[in-house]
């Protein structure tokens, strides 16, 4: 049981939340430790705030994921574990979320309070109502990972630039719309609708989808690092030079999707496949040291 449970709140997504630390290490501030406290509290507030929205999805979508031939092994849709309590750990974690604030949280907890309360009402219109709509999902979606690096600012208290705003957009969009794919693909397979609104999509829109988006999100990354003003801020004119792995990565990601079918959970790819992770990897490396040394 102890192990379904863990899987029902999916520790592996919280990976996602480590966008609360992108308005720290953008604007050079990882050695302070006490930003290092504040942002740590927001992640794990925000990690459990999410979990109860993974309980409550799997919840609404037991029987559609029962039909899909990944989830169908989730412990709700496998039938693992009751739907009684599946609402108990939803309402849990949502308690946790709120104690972290409540006791660790800084003088913008409130702020904080108010950032993961939208979040977790925003998530909640999403799998009741919003995922019906295509391209109305996606950005949804987009929005949650928005809303992670403005919550890493305001508990920080960094001043957050258009440019963390639109590339944090832009690429989530396009993981999304990458996950929107699978679902078309298995949908084409098997005729069976795993995800309302699938059929809405198909290959050749989400593929030129895609393209655009990806072309979008570079441009915009090469802007971000030939900026006057961001180079005058971080103190170098080098950070053009980490361009390459932010191409190289999009590019990797654009093969596992368009050649290899493998447009599964973008969580899942960031932990299994290599050559993203050394792209990741060696972006961090370089852009820490132009930043920090």
């Amino acid at each position: 049981m102890f192990i379904e449970i863990i899987k029902l709140l999916r520790p592996k997504q919280w990976l996602k939340n480590t966008f609360v630390f992108l308005p720290m290490f953008f604007d050079g501030k990882m050695l302070n430790i006490e930003l290092w406290k504040e942002c740590i509290v927001a992640f794990f507030a925000l990690s459990f705030a999410a979990s109860s929205i993974y309980c409550f999805n799997d919840i609404c979508d037991i029987k559609t994921d029962q039909k899909h031939p990944k989830k169908c092994k989730r412990p709700l849709a496998s039938g693992e574990i009751s739907v009684t309590t599946g609402y108990l750990m939803m309402s849990l974690c949502l308690v946790v979320s709120f104690l972290i604030l409540v006791d660790l949280a800084g003088t913008q907890k409130w702020l904080d309070f108010a950032i993961i309360l939208f979040y977790v009402f925003m998530n909640l219109f999403y799998t009741v109502w919003l995922k019906k709509y295509p391209i109305v999902d996606v950005f949804i979606i987009a929005l949650g990972f928005v809303l992670r690096v403005v919550m890493g600012g305001v508990s920080t208290g960094i001043e957050l630039s258009h440019w963390i705003i639109l590339m944090t957009f832009l690429l989530a969009l396009f993981l999304s719309f990458a996950k929107r794919r699978d679902d078309v693909v298995i949908f084409e397979r098997t005729k069976v609708l795993t995800r309302s609104g699938i059929d809405r999509y198909n290959l050749d829109f989400l593929n030129q989808i895609l393209t655009i988006v990806a072309t979008v999100t570079i441009v915009c990354y090469i802007m971000y690092t030939v900026s006057e003003d961001v180079m005058e801020r971080l103190g170098s004119n080098y950070i053009y030079v980490t361009v390459i792995f932010v191409l190289a990565g999009i590019l990797r990601y654009m093969q596992l999707t368009l050649v290899y079918t493998r447009s599964e959970s973008p969580t899942n790819i960031l932990v299994k496949d290599r050559f993203i992770q050394l792209c990741i990897v060696a972006w961090i490396i370089t852009f820490s040291l132009i930043i920090y040394f």
